[in-house]
């Protein structure tokens, strides 16, 4: 590169790579809980401060390439560095069908017989994954090409959103009814789990570190800068919908951000907000699976992953840790076809948080071994691990032991390496 990125450019990709799919689906998976939405969101934020915080200063301090793994690695060894870099991985392929299925939410929106299709859903969900598997199989130019049309139809609808609201406000408009969900620390901590989905990426600002111009303070900056601004919009859009949108409907709604506009401004823009939310949810597909295929290829550089990951295509991309990645996504998303959309979102998307919150975990943990003597660190190190295993908890025994299972499923391949290395 022949230009460093500056701050400007590092918080729109902090923020570019969090708000995704996740927001325009969850206010349907969070209306159940009523109020505990929001305490969640809360707790969230801080949590996400806080891992923010730890990886601005590692990201500052210890420049290495592969973020978690990388810091993992240096703190516990090359086991720990396989376990977190394996979590991350499973949490990619698998929080990819959630990306997915939020593409077909929004389109169905526009065309109503795909959620009336039993089945129809997952298998347009495994066909845009497969789309973008072969944009970026032609190489990262393509796939950042793509990247950069969708990137500000991100932030449209959702702001307009967040004004409506205010607007709503201040012209007095009759609010919603109570949902009559009391607060509990089961729901918060639900909702706590889920909520984190929309903050998955606060790391990115981490990961070009020595291609920023003055890292050691722009990387701190847009990283907490990033998840501050990204975490009022999420808790405007949550407030809106507790205060103006009846719980029955939110809950019912396969695109409650379309369906919110369009029940206040008309039918015509909840359509139009639709395929805004499904280009951008498209897009944000489109960077995951780049990062789902960079994830196996690195640790294949690395010696920790088999070498048959590591091999590139004329276009210098990964293609053989693409085509196992989609195929795992492909099979996940398949294998729970029967699920209703927003069912199936929250479904995989808690199974992809159960996997990859101990990449997060193994962070934090990091940053408590290797930088002791940053007060500062150890504060928000120690805030952002309880934060991590609270949310675990959170998601509940079905995802955490769907992401059990595929963190273990990793144990073979670390042992069939490490003897093929050492004999």
């Amino acid at each position: 590169m022949n230009r460093r990125l500056g701050f400007g450019a590092l918080l729109a990709l902090v923020i570019g790579n969090m708000v995704g799919s996740g927001i325009y689906l969850l206010p349907a998976t969070l209306a159940p809980l009523g109020w505990n939405q929001l305490g969640g969101w809360a707790i969230t934020i801080v949590g996400a401060l806080a891992l923010a915080l730890v990886f601005a200063r590692l990201g500052a301090r210890l420049p290495l390439a592969g973020g978690p793994y990388a810091y993992a690695r240096e703190a516990f060894g090359p086991l720990a560095g396989f376990a977190t870099a394996w979590a991350y991985w499973v949490m990619s392929w698998v929080g990819n069908a959630a990306v997915a299925v939020a593409v077909v939410s929004a389109l169905s929106l526009i065309f109503p017989a795909i959620g009336q299709t039993q089945g129809l859903p997952a298998l347009l969900a495994v066909a845009c994954v497969w789309i973008v598997t072969w944009v970026n199989i032609r190489g990262v130019q393509a796939a950042g090409r793509l990247q950069e049309v969708t990137v500000l139809l991100k932030l449209i609808p959702l702001v307009a959103l967040v004004g409506l609201a205010l607007w709503l406000g201040l012209a007095g408009a009759e609010r919603a009814p109570d949902p009559g969900v009391p607060l509990s620390t089961g729901a918060l901590a639900t909702a706590a789990g889920l909520t984190f989905w929309g903050f998955l990426g606060l790391e990115a600002a981490t990961v070009p570190a020595d291609k920023v111009e003055n890292a050691a303070r722009n990387v701190p900056r847009a990283t907490l800068w990033g998840v501050a601004l990204t975490g009022l919009i999420y808790i405007g859009i949550s407030t809106a919908f507790a205060l103006y949108m009846p719980v029955k409907e939110a809950a019912a709604s396969s695109a409650p951000v379309a369906d919110f506009l369009g029940r206040y401004l008309g039918g015509n823009l909840a359509i139009a907000v639709a395929a805004c939310a499904a280009i951008s949810a498209f897009g944000t597909l489109n960077g995951w699976v780049l990062v789902q295929a960079e994830m196996p290829w690195a640790m294949a550089k690395g010696g920790v992953f088999p070498k048959w990951f590591a091999a590139e295509n004329a276009h210098g991309a990964p293609v053989r840790s693409h085509l196992v990645s989609s195929a795992l996504l492909t099979l996940i998303t398949l294998m729970n076809y029967q699920k209703g959309m927003a069912d199936l979102f929250s479904f995989v998307a808690s199974v992809s948080l159960a996997a990859g919150l101990l990449s997060y975990l193994m962070a934090a943990l990091a940053a408590i071994r290797l930088v002791p003597q940053d007060r500062t660190l150890m504060l928000a190190a120690l805030i952002a691990a309880a934060f991590t295993v609270w949310a675990e908890w959170g998601l509940g025994g079905e995802a955490m032991g769907w992401g059990a299972l595929l963190i273990v499923a990793g144990l073979p391949v670390y042992l069939m390496v490490s003897s093929a290395r050492s004999s």
